[in-house]
């Protein structure tokens, strides 16, 4: 069972700073940071302009709270921004206005060590949130796909001792057999950050070792071939039952080295990803959390719209885990 105290604790110990765009105009992103401060599990960045926030709610006198439009680097985050991007035609009139929007403001404090990371997206679209960090922040490896998963947990037949981690379920459309490796090894990084022991990292189909066979498959069955990681269990192609059901999995794959018990699942498509998390979420009464955004050099991690307070603390507690050490 996910033990959410024990994320908070590890959480705490890294002592990390995350920034909060949203803060100014969502009241479930304002509740969840009082409970983080409050926590001591992460340092919290508020941005908005400080005295409507104040008025709102006196308690946030004591939080940091930056505004875009008085901010006393302004000129230098106007600069840093234009030659990052003065090369796609950005130009320094383009940049001063960027730089007043919230989330490229926070994407770019989190860029220059002001903050460890950034979450958003709980008033936003996905774009909104991840396009000041794709084009500031970008990915770690140059030329390697960013990609995301949901932390999945909860009470129900499959999830009492079992946390899964869903990928790509946000990010990459329709992602070729190379991608989809990538994606696997940067879930495991993830499950390694949250503390996973356990590792059985299933490639997702409509198929089960050769049950069907077409170009969906192949492209499945390709990825779990070139996948490979130490203490890592993974096969594929599997479906779905297969992957969670140990009963499924002695009748359809027998000698799968997984046998039933996966707990990262990756999805040849953000169809069947999206949809797959949405359901497990609406009908399996199971907590998702996520976009967990994976492969940036540095976390900026991207909110549902029906999200709820809870799922902003673990969300926050989790790039806070996701941040790396300075040296």
């Amino acid at each position: 069972m996910f033990d959410i105290k024990q994320l908070f604790a590890r959480a705490k110990a890294k002592n990390k700073t995350i920034i909060f765009p949203e803060a100014g105009f969502s009241d479930r992103t304002i509740e969840a940071v009082k409970f983080l401060k409050k926590k001591n599990i992460c340092n919290v960045i508020l941005v908005g302009d400080e005295s409507s926030l104040v008025i709102r709610d006196k308690s946030l006198l004591s939080f940091t709270i930056l505004n875009p439009k008085t901010y006393a680097y302004k000129n230098k985050l106007i600069k840093h921004l234009y030659l990052k991007r003065k090369d796609k035609g950005l130009t320094l009139e383009q940049a001063e206005v960027l730089v007043q929007d919230p989330y490229y403001f926070a994407a770019l404090l989190v860029d220059l060590d002001v903050a460890d990371g950034m979450v958003a997206g709980a008033e936003c679209p996905t774009a909104t949130t991840l396009r000041p960090a794709l084009q500031i922040i970008k990915t770690a490896k140059k030329g390697e796909i960013a990609s995301s998963c949901f932390l999945v947990f909860g009470k129900n037949k499959f999830l009492d001792k079992r946390t899964l981690l869903l990928a790509d379920c946000a990010l990459n459309e329709n992602p070729s057999s190379q991608d989809l490796v990538i994606i696997a090894n940067q879930t495991v990084d993830t499950a390694k950050q949250l503390g996973l022991d356990e590792m059985n990292v299933a490639f997702l189909s409509y198929s089960s070792k050769g049950s069907a066979k077409s170009e969906m498959t192949e492209k499945v069955k390709n990825a779990a071939s070139k996948f490979s990681r130490p203490a890592v269990v993974s096969d594929g192609e599997l479906q779905l039952d297969a992957s969670l059901n140990p009963s499924v999995a002695k009748l359809k794959v027998p000698s799968s080295p997984i046998q039933g018990n996966a707990n990262i699942l990756i999805f040849p498509d953000l169809n069947s990803g999206n949809i797959c998390y949405k359901a497990i979420q609406m009908f399996g009464g199971v907590n998702a959390i996520g976009p967990i955004v994976q492969g940036l050099k540095k976390p900026v991690n991207d909110l549902s719209r029906g999200c709820s307070v809870q799922d902003i603390i673990i969300l926050s507690t989790i790039t806070a885990l996701q941040a790396k050490e300075t040296k």
